[in-house]
C-alpha cells in the first residue's frame, strides 16, 4: 500500500519551504530493516524538511510497495555513489558503524547514525575528526531523548519541585528468553554487541542528556540466558556532584517490568512507567503525522509525590507530553541547513562510548 504524499506538516514556519537555503534534504537509508521501515522512512517520507530518495535493500524490494517515488538500490555503494543525496543513514549491525559512517563522509555525505556510534571512544574520535575534514555532519540517532516518558521526567526535574535530587533510576526491561535469530548480535567476537551496547545506549544517553557526565561508575553485567556469549544484564551506578546517584538498569530476563522512571529529591518523589507508544504505532504502519501519534493511552500517567511542611504527601497525577521522533529530524534539519548545533553532541557521544565500554 503506497502513501498520501499529502500527509505532511511544516515544522520550519511558512516562509521556509520555498527558501533556497531551507529546501528538502535529499536522504537515503543503508538498510530497510526494522529500524529502516520504522524509525527513519516514515520520517524521511512525511517531514517537509526531507525527500527520501532512496534505501538499500539486497534481497526483498519491500520499500517500493509502501513508498513508490523511492528508489531501491541493491548495494551500499550505490546508495553513496547517488550524487543528489546529501544525507545517509547508517542503520546497519552495530559492527559496521565505523566502517559505513566513514565511507559515507569520504563519499561527502552527511551521515545520521545509529546508536552505538561505535566499538570504541577512539573510533568515535575518528568518526568525527573525519567529518571536520569532510565539512559535514556527523550526527547520532538518539530518539529516546523523544520518548513521552523522559520528555516528562525532563520537565519535572528541570521544574525544581523535587529539591535537591538524591537518587534517579532509569530502567528498560524485557523477558526474551530466546536468542536472537540474528547470530553477530549473540556472537561476543562481534563488536558493539550485547544488551550493554544496546539498550544501554539509551539509558546513558538519557542520564547524559540530563546531567552531562559522572564524576565516577560503577558497571556489572551478567549473562544469564542458556546459550548466550554476549551480557543480557548491567546495572551502572554513575555518582554526579551534589551527591547526586544514578541507576541505570536492563535485563532480558524481567519477568515483572519496573518502572521506567523513578526520580527521587528532597522534597518528593516521581515515578512513571516506560509507555511510549511511538515504535508500536510506527510498526503498525501509522504514520508521525497521523491524529494520535506519540500520545499514550489513558492510564500511564506519572506519580508525583511531594512532602508538605508537616511530612505529609500531596499526590498528583500528571500526564505525559506527545512523544514525537520528529524532534530529532528537525535538528538533523537545522544542523544541515542552519549549521546549528545538534543536541546530542560530540562530547556526549564520547562520554557515553567510555561508559559502554569499560
Amino acid at each position: 500500500m503506497s502513501i498520501n504524499q499529502n500527509q505532511k506538516t511544516f515544522p520550519f514556519g511558512a516562509e521556509s519551504e520555498g527558501s533556497a537555503n531551507h529546501r528538502p534534504i535529499v536522504s537515503g537509508i543503508m538498510s530497510y530493516g526494522m529500524s529502516g521501515r520504522i524509525f527513519h522512512a516514515p520520517f524521511l517520507h512525511t517531514n517537509p524538511g526531507f525527500t527520501f530518495k532512496a534505501v538499500v535493500e539486497r534481497h526483498e524490494k519491500k520499500a517500493q510497495k509502501r513508498y513508490p517515488d523511492a528508489l531501491s538500490y541493491n548495494a551500499i555503494d550505490e546508495l553513496l555513489n547517488d550524487d543528489e543525496i546529501e544525507l545517509v543513514i547508517v542503520n546497519t549491525p552495530n559492527d559496521t558503524h565505523f566502517e559505513y559512517a566513514l565511507k559515507a563522509l569520504e563519499a561527502g555525505k552527511h551521515v545520521l547514525l545509529e546508536k552505538p556510534a561505535a566499538a570504541t571512544s577512539a573510533e568515535v574520535k575518528i568518526m568525527f575528526d573525519k567529518a571536520r575534514q569532510a565539512g559535514r555532519h556527523l550526527m547520532l540517532y538518539q530518539n529516546r531523548r523523544w520518548d513521552s516518558g523522559f520528555l516528562q521526567v525532563k520537565e519535572i526535574i528541570e521544574s525544581g519541585r523535587l529539591g535537591q535530587l538524591i537518587e534517579v533510576t532509569f530502567r528498560m526491561d524485557r523477558f526474551k528468553r530466546a536468542l536472537s535469530p540474528k547470530a553477530f548480535k549473540e556472537t561476543a567476537a562481534t563488536p558493539a554487541n550485547g544488551l550493554v551496547y544496546d539498550l544501554g545506549a539509551h539509558l546513558v544517553d538519557n542520564a547524559i542528556a540530563l546531567f552531562g557526565r559522572p564524576l565516577s561508575f560503577s558497571k556489572t553485567t551478567g549473562i544469564y540466558r542458556e546459550g548466550s556469549e554476549v551480557p543480557d544484564y548491567f546495572n551502572y551506578h554513575l555518582s554526579y556532584p551534589n551527591q547526586l546517584n544514578v541507576y541505570l538498569t536492563s535485563g532480558l530476563l524481567m519477568a515483572e517490568v519496573s518502572p521506567g522512571f523513578i526520580v527521587s529529591g528532597t522534597e518528593g518523589s516521581f515515578v512513571k512507567e516506560r509507555r511510549d507508544v511511538q515504535e508500536a504505532q510506527l510498526d503498525a504502519g501509522m504514520l508521525p503525522t497521523d491524529n494520535g501519534y506519540g500520545i499514550e493511552p489513558a492510564g500511564g500517567d506519572g506519580k508525583l509525590v511531594l512532602m508538605d511542611l508537616e511530612n505529609k504527601p500531596n499526590t498528583e497525577w500528571l500526564t505525559p507530553p506527545k512523544g514525537d521522533y520528529n524532534g530529532l529530524f528537525n535538528a538533523v534539519y537545522h544542523t544541515i541547513r542552519d549549521n546549528a548545533l545538534y543536541p546530542i553532541t560530540e562530547e556526549h557521544i564520547a562520554w557515553q562510548l567510555e561508559l559502554l565500554e569499560a
